[in-house]
């Protein structure tokens, strides 16, 4: 299966500017609104993380959702009933896309989706791109290529319509829960641009070929000069991916 026919299967848009999910890494909302007025029409979804949602809460979802769909990434972790009543606050500002850590469990998982209900979808995060295999086995935990997969199943097994995971586990965690769910995949750099602290980075094309659904894509967008030249750049290079 294709990379549009895995998106049209997971019920997400297939045009390239559509599959790109702009990271508002920043720290003010004014940052934020600026970024997003550019960017709106060159990007699919715009992600909210914990550094403006810390600094701003449900004002920052609020306010970013007037310039396109909000993807809410503050990786909910706690116990079931915990998530399911946050998850329930958070359907309630109207957010599509909301991430969990799979490693909480079937249970957790099962709370998250319940808690938001129709409002978006659930998004389980296997493990963080920024963690090699060294980093897990200090804390003595299996290696990506064991633990991802595993926890997936899980997740999807829970319920979750969605998970997270790094470009290069996209072709394990494809084969593994199928092709409805939608998969999305942080840790994209533009060929050239670096990884930063992502250890297991990906070109936007070679993650689509893989399998991914929609990608998240930061700096290399939101630090470029013109942000919105920066945008169409990455989704000219997925025409025909």
């Amino acid at each position: 299966m294709t990379a549009a026919e895995h998106a049209a299967a997971a019920g997400t848009a297939t045009a390239p500017a559509d599959r790109i999910a702009v990271a508002l890494d920043v720290p003010t909302l004014d940052e934020a609104r600026a970024l997003a007025g550019t960017l709106s029409g060159h990007v699919g979804w715009f992600k909210v993380g914990l550094e403006l949602f810390s600094a701003h809460g449900p004002s920052a979802v609020e306010a970013i959702a007037a310039y396109g769909p909000v993807f809410l990434d503050v990786k909910l972790h706690d116990i079931p009933t915990t998530v399911e009543r946050a998850a329930a606050r958070i359907a309630e500002l109207g957010v599509g896309l909301l991430t969990v850590h799979a490693a909480g469990g079937r249970d957790m998982v099962r709370a998250a989706v319940s808690g938001l209900g129709d409002a978006g979808r659930v998004l389980a995060v296997t493990v963080l791109t920024s963690m090699s295999d060294l980093d897990l086995q200090s804390i003595a935990a299996p290696a990506a290529r064991t633990q991802v997969p595993s926890l997936a199943s899980l997740a999807v097994q829970a319920g979750a319509p969605g998970l997270v995971c790094a470009p290069k586990d996209l072709v394990a965690v494809r084969r593994t829960v199928g092709d409805d769910v939608l998969l999305v995949t942080p840790g994209i750099r533009p060929a050239g641009s670096g990884d930063d602290d992502h250890a297991r980075a990906a070109t936007p094309a070679r993650a689509l070929a893989d399998g991914a659904d929609l990608l998240v894509v930061g700096r290399p967008i939101t630090r470029a000069d013109d942000p919105a030249a920066a945008a169409d750049a990455v989704a000219a290079g997925l025409t025909g991916a």
